[in-house]
């Protein structure tokens, strides 16, 4: 199983993003929120991923955040909900959004989204419900991130500098520290 990349970004073709490892090009496909987030074309960047195989085909999808891969694969257990359709709901609303939407039970603003209709909408509120915890352990590397945002780096670069650093499960002052140390390099 693949968890992450981190690579060239060679081409974006929404939904649809082309990653240069060390030589070998990835396909991933990834959510219009995701790919409004990264930087242009021959910059490195790192992606969370989520490998789905099938009889026809091995298929990757990355994320930037972690939440986001959380909620794809909260997603996935939720009957008539595929890969594509889960895409379409991260790219028609922000995790916090959805989560909102889940806690507040309001499928009226999922049903906005093309491919979710009300049945799909009440399945999701109901299956996912108060079930739908995201890695706490993360919130720090969001807040360092973000942190880092306000400063004025790229997102990308942040999650990149973050992931470099071998604490990854420090608090988000020390991780803002070890990220700043990383992007003066």
């Amino acid at each position: 199983m693949l968890t992450h990349l981190r690579g060239n970004l060679i081409t974006k073709k929404p939904p649809f993003i082309t990653i240069d490892v060390h030589g070998v090009g990835y396909e991933v496909q990834a959510s219009l929120t995701t790919i409004c987030a990264l930087p242009p074309e021959n910059n490195e960047i790192f992606l969370l991923t989520h490998m789905v195989v099938r009889e026809d085909a091995h298929q990757l999808y990355g994320f930037l955040e972690e939440n986001e891969r959380a909620v794809f694969r909260k997603l996935l257990k939720i009957s008539g909900v595929g890969p594509k359709l889960a895409l379409a709901i991260l790219s028609g609303m922000s995790v916090a959004n959805i989560m909102q939407c889940i806690q507040n039970r309001d499928p009226g603003r999922l049903v906005k989204i093309p491919g979710v209709g009300k049945k799909t909408a009440e399945r999701i509120i109901i299956e996912i419900g108060d079930k739908l915890d995201l890695p706490s352990t993360n919130l720090a590397e969001a807040d360092a991130v973000s942190a880092l945002v306000a400063l004025g780096y790229k997102q990308n670069d942040a999650h990149i500098a973050i992931s470099k650093l071998k604490d990854q499960h420090a608090d988000s002052e020390t991780l803002i520290r070890g990220a700043l140390q990383e992007l003066v390099k």
